[in-house]
């Protein structure tokens, strides 16, 4: 059978060559860089509870925690005063979950794709190859053909191709796939800069900072990363305004000395000198005191908001930032590509190895682009609220408009409600058979995350649930007590023994554990969880004939006729496929399935990232397009950032010259809001929402 051919090594495309390699599958990673990854310390990237921990499962926990931070708290001020704080938990030695939500990982995003570059490197089932960019592409209905031209051009033959080659992506445009959205969404000035903050350790957001006018639309955020650095996020006006090293500089020194609580002359005393103090100094403005930075990097970055019409299209798939972007109101767009990654790495597992229905694989476009469209809809509806300086408007929606965009927010950047929650597959077409499923057992919804408890595998450690996702479907008993029990007898005893053998009956690979306690489940509950996390159902007591019922249900039904094992024409060097690789480890078995071991001009981060002329103006925007997908179906799924996302999780494409590319459409016309078909999906397409009113509209309208 022939690897996976993943075009794009930005993050997104890493993590999910990784992730198949520890499924047993090879890929082959086609990069059109060098392999370098430049130094950037004010691009970043923050990483969701949910995100971080994949990320960690792939081998790079080790670099989470040295590169990256942790915050203690997240404040909200608006002027001169705090509106909000919430405390982070703790990290504690066993890091068991306690009432207080877990801090994200702020980390730079070389540092990031270095680590996964290096963890790739260690994996024989994987090969990257730099100097190769995507030129054209050929399918059947056994395989897939990639030519690339550069050093190594040449033909490659792959069992499957997802692209994940950012918002100018080459796989979009050869599968002619539109990208409709908006352009210029939100743009930010950002610096990395290393200081000294009144409060070490807490992300900020700064609403109307005094310094800075105190309009409504004014806004600063400040990050901390590791090493004392700090990135800050300034909110720019509407427009294409260069951003000059002046005019950056100014806002730094009116931001830190907005914050900084020493103040050795009031306003009106007369001490308005601009010289140096004894320390080295300066006073900026009258009584105010700048503390000591060091400048370390700058840019720009612009937010689009955009979405794929259809992630896949034949043996061929969308991730990442070419899939869509998002990154408005502190969304972020990285952690929506790292969950494509996950989710389509486990189903590409089973069909590279068994076979895989149409259903099975299309549940991916229906799964995710569902998910980020609903959140670049949340966006939607809350921009103008936030952004438009009116609070008349937040009388019918919150009680109090202070107080209400806080809450949005806070809930965009700590990942909390529409705009930042793990995505819920409510109406997945992977859901179990009517009868197959009890009611409401737990507290946690079918198709939604499960809660990262701790569980006992059958060797008898005892891990973190999260630890053990990735590789097959877990089975987990609700037993309290089993901590408490020599595993000799608690296997053996009660429900124990009819339990393993339903789990080895099961049609697809499974592990069995064992948990003292789920949030709402009664004693003797068994959930059933997917290898991306995701609840499939709750049973009350061993019901192997339900158990099996679901198993079928997550592999999509009865396996399709598996890809043919046609040979890549003309690639030396290509990876070998390993002995002995049929099938993924551990499969047929219970259980033993668990993780392997003073500036020039602010430049834009990375303007080659800007959507190109593929970014096609269209009427049908993308938060509308999804509710077809929400509603059942063969939605379109929707994938994240790729390569090109920071902490704001937005593309940081940067400035005008960006903007305007996107804005330029290759098709030109409007499309109305029809009805999209998923590739290779039987029974009719899904709708797709018209317009209404939303503003995520082609900037043409």
């Amino acid at each position: 059978m022939d690897p996976v051919i993943v075009v794009g090594a930005g993050p997104v495309g890493l993590s999910l060559a990784l992730a198949l390699a520890r499924l047993g599958v090879p890929s082959v990673v086609l990069d059109e860089t060098p392999g370098q990854e430049e130094t950037r310390p004010a691009r970043t990237a923050v990483l969701r509870p949910d995100t971080a921990a994949f990320v960690g499962r792939l081998g790079c926990a080790d670099a989470l925690e040295s590169a990256g931070t942790r915050w203690t708290a997240w404040r909200i001020m608006r002027r001169r005063r705090l509106v909000e704080r919430v405390a982070f938990a703790p990290r504690t030695p066993d890091d068991a979950a306690g009432s207080a939500p877990a801090s994200p990982v702020h980390l730079p995003q070389h540092a990031l794709t270095r680590a996964l570059r290096a963890a790739l490197a260690r994996e024989k089932l994987a090969e990257v190859v730099t100097g190769s960019r995507l030129a054209d592409l050929e399918q059947d209905e056994h395989g897939i053909s990639a030519h690339t031209r550069g050093p190594n051009g040449t033909w490659w033959r792959g069992s499957y191709l997802i692209g994940c080659d950012g918002p100018r992506s080459t796989v979009r445009k050869l599968l002619d796939i539109r990208f409709p959205g908006r352009t210029a969404v939100e743009r930010h000035a950002v610096a990395a800069l290393r200081c000294e903050l009144p409060w070490p350790g807490e992300a900020l957001l700064h609403r109307s900072p005094p310094r800075q006018g105190g309009g409504p639309g004014s806004e600063v955020s400040a990050r901390p990363l590791a090493d004392g650095l700090w990135r800050l996020d300034w909110l720019l006006p509407p427009g294409r305004e260069l951003v000059t090293p002046d005019a950056l500089v100014a806002r730094i020194r009116d931001s830190l000395a907005g914050w900084s609580g020493a103040s050795p002359a009031e306003p009106g005393t007369g001490s308005t000198g601009s010289g140096p103090d004894g320390d080295g100094n300066r006073w900026h403005g009258p009584g105010r005191l700048v503390p000591p930075y060091e400048l370390l990097d700058t840019g720009v970055h612009t937010v689009h908001h955009r979405l794929a019409r259809r992630w896949r299209q034949g043996r061929a798939f969308l991730a990442g930032d070419a899939a869509h972007l998002l990154g408005a109101l502190g969304t972020q767009g990285l952690d929506e590509g790292l969950r494509d990654a996950e989710n389509l790495a486990w189903k590409l597992g089973l069909a590279w190895h068994h076979g895989a229905s149409e259903l099975l694989l299309d549940s991916y476009q229906a799964e995710r682009r569902g998910a980020v469209a609903a959140r670049l809809r949340a966006a939607d509806q809350a921009l103008p609220l936030l952004r438009d300086g009116r609070s008349v408007r937040w009388r019918t929606v919150l009680p109090g408009a202070g107080r209400g965009r806080s809450t949005l927010l806070t809930d965009g950047h700590l990942g909390r409600g529409p705009l930042g929650a793990p995505p819920v597959y409510a109406r997945t077409p992977l859901a179990p058979p009517a009868g197959a499923a009890d009611g409401p057992l737990v507290e946690t919804v079918p198709g939604a995350p499960v809660v990262d408890v701790a569980v006992t595998a059958s060797d008898g450690s005892v891990v973190r649930l999260h630890d053990r996702l990735g590789q097959g479907l877990l089975v987990i008993l609700v037993a309290p007590g089993t901590t408490v029990w020599d595993r000799r007898h608690w296997q053996s005893a009660g429900l124990m023994p009819r339990l393993t053998s339903a789990v080895a009956a099961l049609p697809m690979s499974a592990e069995l554990l064992v948990t003292e306690s789920y949030p709402g489940a009664a004693a003797h509950t068994v959930l059933l969880v997917r290898p991306d996390g995701h609840l499939v159902t709750a049973l009350a007591g061993v019901r192997p004939e339900e158990m099996t019922a679901c198993a079928e249900a997550v592999r999509g039904g009865a396996h399709g006729r598996g890809a043919g094992a046609a040979r890549r024409a003309g690639s030396e060097g290509a990876p070998v496929r390993p002995a002995g690789a049929g099938g993924p480890a551990g499969a047929g078995g219970p259980a033993g399935l668990g993780t392997s071991g003073t500036p020039g001009a602010a430049p834009e981060l990375d303007s080659s990232d800007a959507p190109d002329r593929s970014g096609t103006p269209d009427r049908s925007d993308a938060s509308g397009a999804s509710d077809g997908a929400e509603r059942g179906g063969s939605g379109e799924g929707t994938t994240g950032a790729d390569g090109a996302t920071d902490s704001g999780g937005a593309m940081e494409a940067g400035g005008a010259t960006g903007a305007r590319r996107a804005a330029e459409g290759r098709n030109g016309g409007a499309e109305g809001g029809g009805t999209t078909g998923s590739a290779g999906t039987a029974g009719a397409p899904s709708p797709v929402d018209p317009v209404g009113t939303s503003m995520l509209h082609s900037e043409s309208d």
